[in-house]
């Protein structure tokens, strides 16, 4: 059976769960760092595009009612 966790792993190799986990014995476990940018690239690159729909009259109407 597999089961997916989020944790942080320090520089030092610590791991720290997000989330408390109670097992019945010892278990083996597969490790995949994810490393993120400190920018978030995409969401910059593509922010004059996206604009460009959003900041449309018929958008700030329809998200008014949020405001």
């Amino acid at each position: 059976m597999f089961k997916t966790l989020e944790a942080t792993i320090e520089t030092d190799g610590n791991v720290h769960l997000k989330e408390p986990i109670k097992l019945t014995r010892a278990c083996r476990a597969f490790i995949t760092i994810v490393e993120e940018a400190d920018d978030p690239e995409t969401a910059l690159l593509s922010e004059k595009s996206l604009g460009k729909d959003w900041n449309r009259a018929e958008e700030e109407e329809a998200w008014s009612h949020l405001q």
